[in-house]
């Protein structure tokens, strides 16, 4: 049994394209889980209408307190063995589900996968032909606490992440990072080459592939998310 975590606001414009290619991918006894951040436009009635028609789809009422805190609930409520992170306005290529399950089977001591991704407009045009290649993506703690390339949208992690994951600190910059880092720091992260997920960007987008926060609140941002590294005990202070 697979999870797969969604967390949405004001995603109406692409979320049922989105809902479309995951849920081709998925067996019966799968789930998708739908965690709605307060959207205003069309969102939760198109949730609710899959829903209906779909009962592998769970829908929940977010917390309210951001993507982060967004996602957090969504895994919080995931009973799968493998579970996967999805954006509400990408398009998943069909192969994409059996091929990251496929290397979990083979690879039984990786406990996160982060797959790679074409970068498209908001016409599913592409801008860009591999999210690894044009963000320089490497594994490396160090690397990525100073510069992040985890990217929740190609990112999927075994449940036993879970204990150890949750909860997500408030004050680290993404949801994303936190769970990389964590995985990276145990040895039990791995990138698959293959570019299996169409991660659109357009105006309304939640995050951004290159930040545009300064300097400042970027050093704030790595300063908390070691500090809260070192607090859950994966990084050990001597």
């Amino acid at each position: 049994m697979i999870s797969i975590c969604i967390a949405t606001y004001n995603g109406a414009k692409y979320l049922e394209e989105q809902l479309a290619s995951i849920l081709l991918q998925m067996e019966s006894s799968d789930e998708l889980i739908i965690s709605d951040d307060g959207s205003k436009d069309e969102t939760i009635n198109i949730i609710k209408n899959y829903a209906a028609q779909d009962p592998r789809i769970k829908f929940f009422k977010g917390p309210g307190k951001g993507v982060i805190a967004n996602f957090e609930f969504a895994i919080t409520q995931s009973q799968g063995e493998i579970i996967f992170l999805a954006d509400q306005d990408d398009v998943w290529l069909s192969e994409k589900v059996q091929t990251i399950l496929n290397f979990f089977q083979n690879h039984p001591e990786k406990d996160l996968v982060i797959s790679d991704l074409v970068i498209v407009d908001e016409h599913l045009e592409v801008i860009e032909p591999s999210y690894f290649e044009y963000r320089n993506v490497t594994l490396g703690v160090l690397h990525n606490i100073i510069k992040n390339k985890y990217i929740g949208a190609g990112m999927a992690f075994r449940s036993s992440l879970k204990s150890i994951i949750l909860p997500i600190p408030a004050k680290v910059p993404m949801h994303d990072m936190w769970i990389g880092l964590i995985a990276e720091t145990k040895n039990k992260s791995a990138l698959i080459p293959q570019q299996l997920t169409l991660y659109r960007r357009h105006d309304g987008n939640a995050s951004e592939i290159d930040t545009k926060a300064s300097c400042f609140q970027q050093l704030r941002w790595r300063i908390s998310l070691i500090i809260a590294l070192i607090s859950r005990k994966i990084l050990k202070v001597k």
